[in-house]
């Protein structure tokens, strides 16, 4: 289906464009419309350091004058050899002052121009990370998300008519200090797309903003009953597997509600008579059957989600939970700093060369161009963006898996470091310490790892001294673990982790494995008790099954 995906182990002079002018009459309609963004991509693929480059100047050309600028002795003029001597690459929290004064409402510290809007996503502290959103950036990520749609009418006439159902946060919950809106990036998308993609939607932007999450969820798929629905997106398959589970828990109350008409029953029994007026417009009656499965109420097509890193254990129940096989696509490398790799058919995503500027950092810390990557090799991100994050080390790491004309196909593999992240939560190590302090501080050791039962959750080991006979509570430290950290909380709120799995050890436990590290050849100096493991490797550490033996 679609066009041919390259393997090739090494990059093609002259590629096929993916986007050919030929084809169905929607996808012609669509690519007519999409065609400078079709030039962009195909140079990007043909000549990727000619599209850098150009990338390169105009993101300059939007700093010259700000206070980053003047900081680093930028003029704007830069080659990218200039920019990486003067600008060291940086984390998100070494890129906080500056971050801090845009959050403030000040104007002119990263990027010219006006912060139309921040986008919140968890950081490595419990502080989430509020980014800058710029037209200039807007635009970037617009073209690459409508080359992914071209992509997928390409290859399914079907996708066409019908409607697209999408799970999505609301685009703004607060305001900073200096009143700039602070939300979801998938919000914020939804509302900058174009019109004839807005009226495609299942949903009504407005359920997104319902703060109860099992009255959105209803809600949600109360107005997705009846619709010719032959698509469904959302960055993470696991929420996928979550709609599935309450439509199956939901399904007599929706059955109900969807015959009358009406939105009352279930967790929608408790709205606001004002707001389930508000909430309850363009609800018609629907006939159901008994299948609570999403394939015998809708004609899907397509989904689309992540299919990299930790996504693959979900992907593969989604069979079972939707009711049939339904062919996936990967919407592609992207986050709330940007879009950096898009999916274009059904092979792996594609670096974005015609967006943001992109460099590869591999295992020993060396720099790259993507023309320089090699296949099979795992690198880490770091960008330049429109928005002003100026060679920012995104702690993405991607595998080179080959090549559409000269620019790499890349698969997510997972964040650096040591993280908890089944479904987005990026736990950290410290956040698991700063919460079982909270709960417990004479513990003697703890460590604790994802558990992929359904739905995962994370298994917590902790280690008290033999007169110890305090109670180590999993619900108090579930609850501290919340307030550490806000998308682990979100994910335990719409039930898509488990509440936190407990198991005593008894003492002595963690200086026995240093005693293994060591007589394993681990300089004894350097070892550390472990605090973020894999699940099945301590289990055999314990001598325990982990059940996947």
């Amino acid at each position: 289906m679609g066009v041919p995906v390259t393997t090739a182990l090494v990059p093609t002079a002259s590629p096929e464009s993916p986007f050919p002018d030929r084809g169905h009459g929607p996808y012609r309609i669509l690519r007519l419309f999409l065609g400078r963004a079709v030039r962009v991509f195909d140079a990007s693929i043909t000549d990727p350091q000619a599209s850098q480059a150009r990338r390169l100047a105009r993101i300059l050309e939007n700093g010259v004058g700000t206070a980053f600028f003047a900081d680093h002795g930028l003029t704007g003029a830069e080659s990218m050899a200039e920019l990486r001597e003067k600008v060291p690459v940086r984390k998100h929290i070494e890129m906080l002052p500056y971050l801090d004064r845009v959050e403030a409402g000040e104007r002119g510290v990263l990027a010219l121009g006006e912060v139309r809007h921040l986008v919140e996503t968890s950081g490595t502290t419990g502080r989430p990370k509020h980014l800058p959103v710029n037209e200039p950036w807007i635009r970037s990520c617009d073209i690459a998300q409508r080359l992914w749609m071209l992509g997928l009418l390409r290859d399914d006439e079907g996708l066409a008519g019908g409607r697209a159902l999408s799970v999505i946060s609301p685009a703004e919950h607060s305001r900073s200090a200096g009143g700039i809106p602070i939300g979801s990036n998938t919000g914020r998308m939804f509302l900058d797309q174009p019109w004839w993609t807005r009226m495609r939607a299942a949903v009504p932007y407005a359920v997104c903003s319902i703060p109860d999450p099992e009255v959105r969820a209803y809600t949600l798929l109360r107005h997705a009953l009846g619709k010719d629905i032959r698509s469904w997106t959302t960055a993470n398959p696991s929420t996928i597997l979550l709609y599935c589970r309450k439509l199956g828990v939901f399904w007599d109350d929706l059955r109900q509600d969807a015959a009358d008409g009406t939105l009352r029953r279930g967790p929608a029994a408790g709205l606001d008579p004002a707001d389930r007026r508000r909430l309850a417009r363009g609800l018609g009656r629907v006939r159901l059957g008994e299948n609570p499965h999403p394939a015998s109420i809708w004609p899907l097509r397509r989904i689309n989600c992540w299919t990299g890193g930790s996504a693959k254990f979900f992907l593969a129940k989604l069979p079972a939970a939707l009711g049939r096989d339904i062919p996936v696509r990967e919407v592609g490398i992207h986050a709330s700093e940007g879009v950096f790799a898009v999916s274009v058919d059904d092979g792996d995503p594609v670096l974005w060369l015609g967006g943001h500027v992109l460099e590869l950092r591999d295992d020993a810390g060396a720099i790259l161009d993507p023309t320089e990557a090699e296949v099979g090799r795992e690198y880490e991100l770091v960008v330049t963006t429109e928005s002003g994050l100026w060679r920012y080390a995104m702690g993405d790491l991607v595998r080179v898996t080959g090549w559409l004309g000269r620019a790499p196909r890349v698969v997510f593999v997972r964040k650096s470091g040591s993280f908890l992240n089944a479904t987005g939560e990026k736990v950290t190590e410290g956040q698991v310490l700063a919460a079982t302090q909270r709960v417990h501080g004479h513990a003697t050791g703890v460590c604790a790892a994802t558990e992929w039962s359904d739905p995962p959750r994370i298994v917590l080991w902790v280690e008290r001294a033999p007169d110890d006979g305090w109670r180590f509570d999993a619900s108090h430290f579930d609850a501290a673990l919340q307030e550490e950290n806000l998308e682990y909380a979100s994910k335990r709120q719409t039930g898509r982790l488990a509440e936190t799995h407990v198991v005593d050890l008894p003492a002595g436990t963690f200086a026995r494995w240093r005693t293994e590290r060591v007589a394993a050849g681990a300089p004894e100096a350097q070892v550390k008790d472990p605090v973020v493991v894999e699940f099945d490797a301590f289990s055999r550490f314990l001598g325990v099954r982990s059940g996947r033996d």
